[in-house]
């Protein structure tokens, strides 16, 4: 495999030819550099005018590896060829270098150039790519590659170092102006320039040039200056993104740069490509694959104007609890999460997933764009958030599967396609429960996002080694103890008036995010049920239900059969022939109770805002029948639809339509019995604190 290096643009505030003097310092041998032994001038030739200079060298390499290898190689030394190309003309040099030892091994190719800044003409900018590629190295090729990259990237920012040093060295000696080459027809007679002394080096073409004032000192930068708006700016990525390592840097900008030569829309932002990287350890192929499908995902669902055109439901502003609150004492913006005091059942029901997704998704974007206003304002870089956790009033209603499944999908959203932007998770006041919840949601995280929790039980939170030592003690909220007042909302149970059917919460003209919702909507008509098929194939499975209802009273049923039947929408006895549209029946009128299927639970009476939860371990596989039937008289024979005497006697009734939310899934008996477990384990042993990470007392031995 090649290995590339691309360097960032590294900014000299001095002139070109005071840069190029630097420069010719290290040669023939340099001790600012210790594996640079020496050189030795092969070839050497310029233009007429002496605009253009070209010298070829050969440099002398000593190479910190292991002496084994080094004894199996034969060599101690090894050899580059390294071609300077001065162009004065245009204030430009080309390094090019390449091995000579072992050649036919191994391929080191390195191109470097020297060049006047595009916005400020007394600056000079300079960059370095290179690539690594060994075909064969008697064995050692893994090893020989690591040594390589480990050595190289050590000398990359101590070449910048190397150059500062003699730009001083220059300056102390009185050198601080060098006249710019000039047109042989232009030129006067020699003499010094301004603030030299005779025997000062000089450059061939630095003695020739016009008389100018000295630039005694460098030019302040400006802020955030790049070099060119296609380029990076090594002083800007440590203002604005943070200390990388050359190979780091290396890889931000090759990736930005496909971007540039391949992505036809928008490109991200730096520290937005950045965090990318990140997650996958600046692996570029990984990262590069990673974020291609989020701008994909970003296009596709116009995520990029959320912040614009996302409004939330009153509903949401009232029940959601959770906002942003300052931030901690890195300067992180920091968002509290009151979800203990949050009925997360009663707002999945009453605004379904696409809204909670949508809303945490705005919560993402304006993560984002807080964090570039701190890294403005406090004047280093801020590339992620903090985010409080409340856990007071935890409980098992919090831990209900639909909640559950719907919470790993926006996790899993979120991890997707906001990677590395969570800086530390404080959670406080964790209960008994949460080690249930850890457990159930822990595996979807990823590992580098784990290593930011922090939990606390209790009231351990407070004093030293709490909340004080990551937020300041001014802005720590009334709720917990501080003194600073928290605009978050305290939730409470949503109505379930409120609740919404499927058909209702489709009703936007937001593109969906998710094309399935969990919980699905059916209407009960007279004399037609509704019906759920689930096919077993293998005994002691479990089916879990969770189902509410909206509107009128309903009689649920399980049912078993060893034939699957046929799905039809039938008309009911309803006032509306389409109000059937949501209504599925399975069971066949001609089929028998008893003979060609069996009824496994007994009828459950449900009434008008009841949600019902259950479970029922199947003992045989075959196909099971979920059914919901209004309520009435029950029918005297065997078939499964009522007489025509239980319609008349629920004619009587005061609806002719039934509405419910229903949830189910099918699980295998022993997860189902594992999560049981935790349940019962949680509720019985104590949690204790941790300030590092989640300690699951009494669930080690599951």
């Amino acid at each position: 495999m090649v290995q590339k290096y691309q360097s960032p643009v590294r900014v000299y505030k001095y002139p070109f030819e005071l840069v190029m003097a630097a420069y010719e310092k290290r040669f023939p041998t340099c001790p600012e550099i210790p594996v640079f032994l020496g050189s030795e001038i092969l070839h050497e030739s310029r233009s007429e005018d002496g605009a253009i200079h070209v010298i070829e060298r050969s440099c002398k390499l000593n190479v910190d590896a292991p002496r084994l290898l080094k004894k199996i190689a034969g060599v101690d030394y090894v050899f580059f060829i390294q071609k300077n190309t001065v162009n004065w003309r245009e204030r430009t040099l080309r390094i090019e270098a390449h091995n000579e030892t072992f050649a036919s091994r191994v391929v080191v190719r390195e191109t470097c150039s020297y060049s006047v800044h595009p916005d400020n003409e007394e600056w000079t900018c300079f960059e370095q790519s290179a690539s690594l590629d060994i075909k064969s190295f008697f064995g050692f090729e893994s090893t020989v590659e690591k040594i390589a990259m480990k050595q190289y990237t050590s000398n990359i920012k101590r070449g910048k170092e190397v150059i500062e040093h003699y730009l001083k060295e220059l300056i102390s000696q009185g050198i601080t102006f060098i006249p710019r080459w000039s047109p042989p027809a232009a030129k006067d007679e020699r003499a010094p320039a301004v603030g030299r002394a005779p025997g000062d080096i000089l450059l061939d073409s630095g003695a020739a040039g016009t008389s100018r004032e000295p630039a005694v000192s460098p030019c302040p930068a400006p802020e955030a200056a790049s070099p060119d708006a296609d380029k990076l700016d090594a002083d800007y990525i440590e203002r604005y993104l943070g200390q990388l390592s050359p190979m780091q840097e290396s890889c931000l900008i090759r990736l930005r740069q496909w971007l540039q030569e391949t992505h036809k829309g928008k490109i991200p932002k730096d520290e937005h490509i950045l965090r990318f990287l990140r997650a996958r350890d600046f692996n570029i192929d990984k990262a590069r694959e990673m974020l291609c499908q989020s701008l994909a995902w970003r296009k596709q669902y116009q995520v990029d104007f959320i912040l614009q055109s996302w409004r939330p439901p009153a509903l949401l502003q009232e029940y959601y609890t959770g906002g942003w609150h300052y931030q901690d004492k890195d300067g992180r913006p920091l968002y509290i999460l009151r979800l203990g005091q949050m009925d997360t059942k009663g707002l999945v029901k009453a605004l379904g997933e696409e809204s909670l997704l949508r809303h945490v998704l705005s919560i993402n974007e304006e993560g984002q764009k807080r964090c570039e206003e701190n890294t403005n304002i406090f004047g280093r870089p801020i590339t992620s958030w903090t985010c409080l956790v409340d856990l007071e009033g935890l409980n098992m209603r919090h831990l209900w599967r639909p909640g559950v499944k719907a919470l790993l999908r926006i996790i899993e959203v979120v991890e997707d396609n906001y990677p590395e932007t969570l800086g530390r998770l404080l959670i406080v006041r964790a209960p008994r429960v949460f080690p249930v919840l850890w457990t159930l949601v822990s595996p979807f995280i990823n590992e580098n996002t784990r290593q930011k929790f922090l939990i606390y039980s209790g009231n351990n939170y407070q004093g030293s080694g709490g909340l004080v030592d990551y937020v300041d003690k001014e802005v720590i909220p009334d709720f917990l103890g501080g003194d600073c007042m928290c605009t978050v909302s305290e939730g409470g149970l949503v109505p379930k008036s409120l609740y919404q059917t499927e058909d209702e919460l489709e009703n936007s003209d937001h593109i969906r995010l998710w094309t399935e919702t969990i919980y699905h909507s059916a209407s009960v008509l007279k004399g037609a049920p509704h019906e759920i098929l689930v096919e077993i194939l293998e005994g002691e499975s479990v089916i879990t239900w969770d189902f509410d209802i909206l509107k009128g009273d309903v009689v649920f049923s399980l049912f078993h059969s060893k034939r699957a039947p046929e799905p039809s929408h039938k008309e009911a006895t309803s006032p509306s022939p389409s109000a059937a549209g949501d209504n599925v029946q399975l069971i066949d009128k001609s089929w028998v109770l008893g003979v060609d299927y069996s009824r496994v639970e007994s009828p459950l009476v449900c009434r008008e805002g009841e949600s019902i939860q259950g479970s029922h371990v199947t003992r045989w596989p075959g196909f099971y029948i979920l059914q919901w039937r209004m309520h009435g008289p029950l029918p005297c024979s065997s078939s499964s639809l009522p007489r025509v005497d239980d319609v008349l006697a629920s004619l009587q009734g005061s609806s002719h339509k039934c509405k419910l939310i229903y949830y189910y899934e099918v699980l295998a008996s022993k997860d189902f019995r594992c999560t049981a477990s935790l349940g019962r384990v949680c509720l019985a042993s104590s949690f204790n604190a941790s300030s590092t990470s989640p300690s699951l007392v009494g669930l080690s031995s599951m």
